[in-house]
């Protein structure tokens, strides 16, 4: 008794900080559950699941859990644990199955396919000989040591090589230091699990490492990064044990590719999964600018909402869009407390707000509209995690509490590589024509498809300056019979209608030849050069032009619930900034009546779609998420239609 009190008083000595925090940490043992461990530290197994949620539904063993502060025990605590001895072998027989198995031998099944792991992918076959594990149960006695302890920061470490050193998450790492910041710094002492030095998992710079994120298994990670379980739990053999965890760092190859942005994935109606009924707070940052509006001078009102000014009059649509989605969602039982902020289109303004207002309870911030306001928003309450969700524009960083729902240019790229990989008919030419500007986009789409040819815009000869045209020679001879597919990549209005009024001369029967040609245009960047008034929209409907697109417009005929309330309201079809903002707040609300949290709510298995845009979020390794959910789109008829693979 007298060296367990020594002992205990060397804890409390040692990690005075960490006590004071009132957190411990324990590695869970085979056979120990959550009932078990709260026994040993005197606590409840509520205390255990509100600091560690992911034991609800997979406590494992080596999983390093946190514990609560509580009394100290003064004696230790007998406990009886269940240890592996051995197998045995079975020879499974005509109609046996592992339920079947399981009751014979009063084993899990579960059981069965941890210590046969083809059994998780392959069924059981009459003839297979199977591992059966024989447990005894023995009584351990246990003591409370010292489970934290403190740990200086070396250079080049921050939170992610920290966490995965002691095998925890970057969230747990935070709760046993509540007060550190996203940056560390070399010398700071931080608490971490008092583990064995030999446990201690070292940073192979040969490698790369992932962040497993809310309910991804391993056929997600096998979609995500081409990776069997086998493959990952090799690199990573304490899975074998304990499984996937969320948040936890896994090791990886460094040149493996993240391909989540293709496979089919299954659309999720979350309207009909709610279980999260509590009141969303939700935040919305714009810049109506209304500071320089006076209201009582009717011109000035006009002025602010003419076509020149076009940040105001999307602003307020996009606002119309997001008061409509917390009506709908009133309907569905989602009650929301909405707090609306006015950017006035300043940076600064953005940074007295958040410091005038508690960000930190809101579920979720929808907002601002310009980077640079985005930016700064983020990084302030990045300390908070707060979700923020940036509505019409990529962002300039991806910040671990950040949401872009518009997919980047490289996923937009992926993306009608993939379609046109996936036709049924092959084309006979792939032809890609760029600006001087586009090269690197060029010879990325050359990558993807190595028989294509590649023609560029002519440069001066005198001063190499790009001419942004091309001649019909220079074309001509690339075009075959049959189907051409042809990649036009530029954001120059000059340079696009020339390259496509001149491809249009092309499509239909060569006298001269006595050939064929169908010419079909796509793009990987449809940007606003290709809306301009010198690119025909004639001309693009005649090559049938095709691009990824974050939205598909919807029909003059549309049925959707919305189109027809805002038309009762408004007497006119809702814009797309109106509908991207009813449909960007309606998924953000549903995901957050679907799950704890809006992280917890934005695995890559989820898929949603409304009026015209759609949401399936990936992430970053050591970043934030990214929608890579999008459509391909064609001119048709001087429509722009959805196309169906």
């Amino acid at each position: 008794m007298k060296k367990f009190l020594v002992s205990l008083s060397f804890v409390i000595l040692f990690s005075m900080s960490a006590k004071a925090q009132g957190y411990k940490t324990h590695k869970v043992k085979v056979g120990e559950t959550i009932e078990s461990i709260a026994k040993i530290y005197m606590v409840t197994p509520y205390d255990i699941y509100a600091l560690n949620p992911d034991a609800k539904n997979s406590l494992q063993p080596n999983m390093v859990i946190i514990i609560p502060e509580s009394k100290v025990l003064d004696s230790p605590v007998e406990t009886e644990v269940t240890k592996l001895v051995g197998y045995k072998t079975h020879k499974v027989k005509r109609r046996e199955t592992l339920y079947s198995i399981s009751k014979i031998y009063n084993v899990t099944v579960d059981d069965l396919k941890k210590h046969n792991n083809r059994l998780y992918s392959e069924n059981l076959r009459k003839g297979d000989r199977i591992n059966i594990p024989k447990y005894d149960k023995v009584n351990t006695t246990t003591t409370l040591e010292n489970t934290l302890r403190s740990y200086q920061v070396q250079p080049k470490e921050g939170k992610w090589r920290i966490a995965y050193k002691f095998g925890i998450t970057v969230d747990e790492l935070e709760k046993l230091n509540p007060k550190i910041a996203d940056t560390l710094q070399v010398g700071q002492k931080i608490n971490v699990p008092n583990i064995a030095n030999n446990e201690e998992k070292e940073i192979d710079e040969e490698f790369g490492y992932y962040t497993v994120v809310p309910r991804e298994g391993f056929f997600a990670l096998k979609r995500k990064l081409g990776l069997s379980q086998e493959e990952i739990e090799e690199l990573n053999p304490e899975l074998k044990e304990g499984g996937l965890k969320a948040g936890m760092i896994i090791k990886v190859p460094k040149d493996v590719n993240d391909n989540s942005g293709s496979g089919d994935i299954e659309r999720s109606v979350l309207a009909n999964k709610i279980s999260n009924f509590e009141t969303k707070n939700l935040a919305v940052m714009l810049p109506f600018r209304l500071d320089r509006v006076d209201m009582n001078a009717t011109e000035d009102v006009k002025d602010m909402l003419s076509d020149e000014n076009v940040l105001i009059t999307r602003t307020i649509d996009f606002h119309t869009g997001v008061l409509m989605a917390l009506d709908s969602a009133k309907q569905l039982g989602i009650s929301t407390k909405l707090d609306v902020y006015d950017t006035k289109a300043r940076e600064s303004e953005v940074a007295n707000i958040i410091n005038d207002k508690d960000f930190s309870n809101y579920d979720a911030v929808i907002g601002p509209f310009i980077p640079q306001n985005f930016d700064r928003a983020a990084t302030m309450l990045r300390r908070d995690n707060v979700p923020m969700v940036s509505p019409v524009m990529e962002t300039s960083n991806l910040y671990n509490n950040v949401f872009q729902t518009i997919p980047t240019n490289e996923l937009k790229r992926k993306r009608i590589v993939e379609f046109v990989k996936q036709l049924d008919t092959v084309p006979s030419r792939i032809l890609i024509i760029s600006d001087q500007k586009h090269r690197n986009e060029s010879n990325l789409l050359k990558q993807e498809f190595s028989l294509s040819n590649q023609v560029f815009s002519r440069v001066d000869d005198e001063t190499g300056k790009d001419q942004f045209y091309i001649l019909k020679d220079d074309i001509e001879k690339e075009l075959r019979e049959g189907l051409n597919m042809v990649f036009l990549e530029s954001d120059n209005e000059g340079f696009i209608s020339n390259v496509t009024s001149m491809l249009s001369g092309f499509i239909g029967f060569d006298e001269d030849l006595k050939i064929e040609r169908e010419v079909v245009l796509l793009t990987s960047d449809k940007n606003g050069a290709f809306d301009r008034d010198n690119v025909s929209n004639i001309t693009l409907s005649k090559l049938k032009f095709h691009y990824p697109s974050p939205n598909r417009p919807i029909s003059e005929d549309q049925t959707d619930s919305f189109v027809k309330a805002y038309q009762k309201k408004f007497y006119t079809t809702p814009n797309r900034y109106a509908i991207r903002g009813f449909d960007l707040t309606m998924d953000v609300l549903l995901r957050l009546a679907y799950a704890d949290d809006l992280y917890d709510a934005s695995s890559n298995d989820i898929e949603t779609e409304y009026v015209e845009n759609k949401f399936r979020y990936g992430k970053k390794m050591f970043g934030g998420y990214y929608n890579e959910a999008m459509y391909i789109v064609k001119f048709d008829n001087l429509r722009i239609v959805e196309v169906k693979q």
